[in-house]
């Protein structure tokens, strides 16, 4: 039903507010608003970076693509490490100064860039930068989940679009930019990278210190607040009310959790199918136009940005977060299969084909954006939160990592077969993923569950 003002006018529900109002009145509030701002300046920053670091690299610091290589591989590796040391020093500190220190340790390292120019001097400090980049991402997570409260997964949905639309405008700035194409024009690029930091850490600085909350379980879930379970026995690593109750004593230990977390790994193949494995299958195995490539980026960055909201709707709860696991596992079968199939052909059906593959992928994307964060905060107990999903976030790290070589080295060298064993594989694990996160969560399939997932 909608909720009527005091003028009689009708308004509707929250959840089915536009984007445009969401992000205005977003859950959390002011902090939230503020911090969704900060958000889409970093990501605009990080457009400029992702656009234009590989070319400032080669033809400012004259590095060899081996040593770029080298350099962004030992950066991926050192990624990893900052959102599990983000989790311990955000169970010990307030988020707010860490995620400011954050921002200003990418400023320090990004200045350093643009005066280092041997790839002795770059390579710790472009680790550094992209350690502290992984775990301010942990921290926003964090204060996100602290700040939105049940309502996370709508706050998740309005990020992703604040990151997408930055990220967007960071790509546009960054083409004019290469295509002027001096040193100038590169230094110019780095620099307003480094001036996005110093506007979201000024944002950041501006909130107060969200509270910790004990957060209830979202609707139609058989959770309990904190990612405790009900209605089950404590084992197998569940989350139980308190120390007496045989929880174990972090992350590190919680054989369920790291479970969840290594599972999660190959849930976020869609981020190297999408930026790699399209591109480089399109380019090496197909006939298609080597135009659409940018049009992968296109779809994806628009329907991110359109349906995110939509579909964290569909996926808040216990429940629902769990039969996403499921779509993406589907989604990302069919996405593998349309790969597989995309040598066959002439230009344009297996152009075709591969746009009909970006649009599963970022669809898949959308599903994994939404159910990995909610699972992530629901399996962690409320107490432990902060250490919990900073080891959640290293998921998203090491497939950062070890997804690109595996696309390139594995499945993309056994040619369409390894498409669909890909696929297979990515399908097998997700059963899987879901079946042991419902068991966590003491929660089991339901007929309104069932005819929800046949229907789509």
């Amino acid at each position: 039903m909608r909720r009527r003002e005091k003028g009689g006018r009708a308004r509707a529900p929250e959840g089915r507010r536009g984007l445009l109002a969401q992000l205005r009145n977003p859950p959390g509030g002011r902090n939230a608003r503020i911090m969704l701002l900060a958000l889409a300046v970093d990501r605009t920053g990080s457009g400029l970076w992702a656009a234009s670091s590989v070319l400032y690299l080669t033809f400012v610091t004259r590095l060899s693509a081996q040593q770029i290589g080298v350099l962004l591989g030992v950066a991926g590796v050192a990624g990893i490490a900052g959102s599990p040391l983000a989790g311990r020093l955000a169970g010990r500190f307030p988020v707010r100064p860490l995620l400011i220190g954050c921002h200003l340790l990418r400023l320090v390292t990004l200045g350093l860039v643009l005066v280092c120019t041997g790839f002795d001097a770059l390579l710790p400090v472009v680790a550094v930068t992209y350690l502290g980049d992984r775990a301010a991402k942990t921290l926003e997570m964090l204060f996100a989940t602290r700040t939105a409260g049940e309502r996370r997964a709508a706050y998740q949905a309005l990020s992703r679009s604040a990151a997408n639309a930055g990220y967007g405008v960071g790509a546009g700035i960054a083409a004019i930019g290469l295509a002027v194409g001096t040193t100038g024009a590169y230094r110019v690029l780095i620099l307003g990278n480094a001036l996005s930091f110093v506007v979201a850490a000024v944002l950041v600085w501006r909130t107060t210190e969200p509270s910790e909350r004990v957060v209830g379980a979202a609707r139609g879930g058989g959770a309990v607040p904190g990612g405790q379970v009900g209605d089950g026995p404590v084992g197998d690593g569940l989350v139980g009310d308190g120390p007496e109750s045989g929880r174990p004593a972090g992350p590190w230990r919680d054989r369920g959790y790291l479970r969840f977390v290594l599972l999660d790994i190959p849930m976020n193949l869609d981020d190297s199918v999408l930026a790699v494995g399209l591109p480089l299958w399109l380019v090496n195995r197909t006939s298609a136009p080597h135009a659409l490539v940018p049009a992968f980026l296109v779809i994806n960055t628009v329907l991110v940005v359109v349906l995110q909201l939509g579909v964290s709707r569909r996926a808040e709860g216990p429940r629902r977060a769990t039969r996403a696991v499921l779509l993406y596992g589907v989604l990302m079968f069919v996405c593998c299969g349309f790969l597989a199939v995309a040598t066959r052909g002439g230009a344009w059906a297996a152009g075709a084909v591969l746009l009909a593959a970006a649009l599963l992928v970022t669809l898949a994307e959308l599903m994994r954006s939404v159910s990995s964060w909610e699972l992530a905060v629901l399996l962690a107990p409320q107490d432990a939160r902060a250490a919990y999903l900073g080891v959640a976030g290293m998921s998203q790290s090491i497939q950062k990592s070890a997804g690109p070589p595996l696309l390139t080295g594995v499945v993309m060298a056994a040619g369409p077969v390894g498409w669909l064993a890909l696929g297979t594989v990515v399908a097998g694990l997700a059963v899987v993923q879901r079946r042991a996160c419902a068991r966590r969560l003491g929660i089991g399939p339901s007929r309104t569950e069932s005819a929800e997932l046949v229907i789509g």
